[in-house]
């Protein structure tokens, strides 16, 4: 798919969206969902630098799910990384990661690991040239790690994305954010 047809399924994905859920978007939340760029760029723009804060990181066996959305094999180790993107007064963004260890050089791992650095800044810090490739855009409800995190029952507009980087998936991520937030 060239990149005028992924823009235009992404611009069809967000008016079916409005459309079905009877919401309209801002430009600022179509731009977050939207976006084949480092969404931490973005909030550092509308917010100044955003600190990042690791909820939780482990390393684990990837079952069939999880194999699926990486492109490895079943059982092969993954990086779990469950993370709140915020300024001091408030959570921005909820995020969660699935990252093949196979795929990361050890210094990116080590990065991945011990510090609470977005994987966008983490990208160019190494200077890893990727792509980003949206599977998905949606509304859903929150569950319970979401209410407590926002203090909010509302709608969640989320997406997810892989990143590719030479060819093959560097990882998946899910994004998640207060349908009221950015508007």
């Amino acid at each position: 798919m060239d990149k005028n047809e992924a823009n235009r399924r992404l611009i069809d994905r967000i008016n079916e969206l409005e459309k079905t859920n009877d919401v309209e978007l801002s430009n600022t939340q179509k731009i977050l969902l939207t976006t084949d760029g480092s969404i931490t760029a973005i909030l550092d723009v509308l917010f100044g630098k955003i600190t990042l804060t690791t909820l939780e990181q482990h390393f684990e066996k990837a079952d069939k799910q999880h194999a699926r959305l990486v492109n490895v094999e079943e059982g092969e180790e993954i990086n779990f990384r469950e993370v709140i993107m915020h300024t001091t007064e408030r959570p921005l963004i909820y995020a969660i990661s699935h990252i093949p260890l196979k795929r990361c050089s050890e210094d990116v791992c080590a990065d991945l690991v011990r510090a609470d650095i977005p994987i966008g800044r983490i990208l160019k810090n190494y200077s890893i040239e990727s792509r980003r490739e949206i599977r998905n855009i949606c509304l859903e409800e929150p569950n319970d790690t979401l209410k407590d995190l926002f203090k909010t029952d509302e709608t969640m507009l989320s997406r997810d994305y892989v990143i590719i980087s030479d060819g093959e998936v560097l990882m998946w991520i899910k994004e998640s954010f207060p349908l009221s937030y950015f508007r």
